[in-house]
């Protein structure tokens, strides 16, 4: 159950109009605390993605999330703990019932954590934090940021639950509606590729001739030297993948799709480019094509 002789104080007035200019992300204080030890804060948040930062963090905050009716089908949520955050516990409520996330030893480095909220109850993240041991306000801040999920794209596990489950290649299905639903879709050529073991993930460096599109800054143009001829290469990004994937640089031009989280593009399908035309023309004879792709 909750913790005993807890009060309730919802965010009104002053408090509530200060967070109505970003329904996403929140930043507060937790000097409130030091009237009542007794007080939780509770915020609503109503986007699918955000942020939290909690400056000289009191006792408790209860984060509420409320998403639109459009992403209602979203029932996945994905917290990555900032690395302050460390002096913490994080819970997930679920009908009145704190479940543990994280301890107050933190996490390791770049870990996301997953769970799910299907049900009626909105889904709600709940932070205590542990006081100085010499009982002073010192300005910490701590937070996290957060992502809804559809549950087609995310499993309630650990890690990196947006990534397949295999590193097998994308069937002709997959493929044809990866061009359509990827956050990003860009045609060029793997320039290198680095690892991670503590992470076991991989950072495959692209240049790309062509981005379809993407929805945030996954690519980035270069400009030419002074005085060179322009090149046929123009923009270049890096897509995560992970390290059993075994993905390395070689010949051949492919096309890369993917989703993004947290601020950082992960590889979906990425067939070579030739291969891809041949699905895509298939289908197009065929008027199987989930949606209509440039072709160069």
């Amino acid at each position: 159950m909750l913790p005993s002789g807890i009060l309730w104080m919802c965010f009104v007035g002053l408090q509530l109009r200060s967070c109505a200019a970003d329904l996403c992300n929140w930043t507060g204080s937790g000097f409130a605390a030091g009237v009542d030890s007794r007080i939780v804060l509770q915020v609503q948040l109503r986007c699918t993605e955000g942020s939290v930062r909690w400056i000289y963090p009191g006792q408790a905050l209860r984060v509420v999330l409320e998403p639109n009716l459009s992403t209602a089908g979203r029932t996945t949520v994905c917290i990555k703990p900032s690395p302050s955050l460390r002096g913490a516990s994080v819970f997930v409520e679920r009908a009145g019932e704190l479940e543990p996330l994280v301890t107050e030893r933190g996490l390791p480095e770049q870990q996301v954590l997953c769970f799910r909220a299907d049900g009626a109850q909105r889904p709600a993240i709940y932070l205590q934090s542990s006081p100085q041991s010499d009982g002073s306000w010192s300005r910490r801040t701590m937070g996290f940021r957060y992502e809804l999920l559809s549950n087609r794209s995310a499993a309630p596990n650990h890690g990196h639950t947006w990534l397949q489950a295999s590193c097998q290649p994308c069937n002709n299905t997959q493929l044809l509606m990866a061009i359509c639903n990827s956050d990003f879709v860009a045609r060029g050529f793997i320039h290198n590729v680095s690892h991670s073991s503590q992470r076991g993930t991989s950072l495959v460096e692209v240049s790309a001739e062509r981005v379809y599109w993407q929805r945030s800054g996954v690519f980035e143009q270069r400009a030419a030297a002074s005085g060179s001829p322009p090149s046929p290469v123009s923009w270049r990004g890096h897509i995560h993948t992970l390290m059993r994937c075994h993905v390395r640089p070689g010949d051949g031009e492919f096309l890369f799709t993917g989703s993004e989280h947290f601020g950082e593009a992960w590889l979906g399908c990425a067939p070579r480019y030739k291969d891809f035309l041949s699905v895509y023309q298939t289908a197009w004879a065929a008027r199987q094509n989930s949606c209509d792709f440039p072709l160069d």
